[in-house]
């Protein structure tokens, strides 16, 4: 194998372990070897090595002498802190917007997905979750400073894994609609102050109910996901 087929191979097993994270399929505190992850990807642990020092240079991952690799458990105090960030990135991209002079086409594409009659909305969690993600991107996004939108989306990557539990209850998916929607009407009506308001207190409902996270919740999203373990040893 060549350096370049390697260094591709890792790059695959990085992607692929990575999204495992984000879609809880493993879990804070699970545990595996190289040896696990080579097996069960059919493939050497040369480049499986190479993936998991990267997620560990990342923050996702921990290695111990001896007892092989672990995903981290969740840092709330770290988690609050990005979505702070996030409420400051998104409130100086709705200044911004509010300042362009032609929202309606700036912001089309989000009013399609999000005002679409109750009966056509999406349901499945990790559907919702990246239209969540996309919506909160396209207002940085359209405000069009490119640093502020590479800012957002390295936030929005750090939070993705506690992130999609916020859609695990139908309830808080409907509340998701609703407040997308209105943020976007005032928006297009140009109500900056009404606008900030209600982007904050969606982020900070947000932020609350992914810090009410705790291990039964956890426990479910392994039930929903097959056992780690399970799969790992096949």
């Amino acid at each position: 194998m060549t350096q370049f087929q390697s260094n591709a191979l890792a790059e695959q097993i990085y992607i692929r372990i990575k999204q495992e994270i984000f879609d809880f399929y493993l879990l804070p505190h699970d545990r595996f070897t190289e040896t696990q992850l080579a097996e069960r990807y059919q493939v050497s642990r040369t480049p499986v090595r190479d993936a998991l020092y990267r997620l560990q240079r990342e923050g996702y991952l921990d290695v111990e002498f001896r007892r092989g690799w672990m995903v981290k458990p969740l840092d709330f105090t770290r988690i609050d802190e990005l979505y702070d960030l996030r409420i400051v990135l998104e409130s100086a991209a709705v200044e911004r917007l509010c300042s362009l002079p032609d929202l309606t086409e700036l912001l089309e594409g989000l009013w399609q997905v999000w005002t679409v009659p109750v009966d056509r909305r999406q349901s499945d969690m990790q559907t919702v979750a990246g239209l969540d993600e996309a919506f909160h991107n396209g207002l940085v996004a359209a405000a069009g400073n490119r640093e502020m939108l590479r800012l957002h989306r390295e936030v929005t990557e750090h939070i993705r894994i506690v992130r999609r539990l916020d859609f695990t209850q139908r309830a808080r998916i409907e509340e998701t609609y609703n407040e997308h929607a209105s943020i976007l009407k005032v928006l297009l009506s140009r109500k900056r102050d009404e606008a900030l308001r209600m982007l904050r207190a969606h982020i900070e409902q947000s932020k609350i109910e992914v810090r009410k996270l705790s291990l039964s919740m956890l426990a479910e999203a392994r039930r929903r996901y097959d056992n780690p373990s399970a799969a790992l040893a096949k």
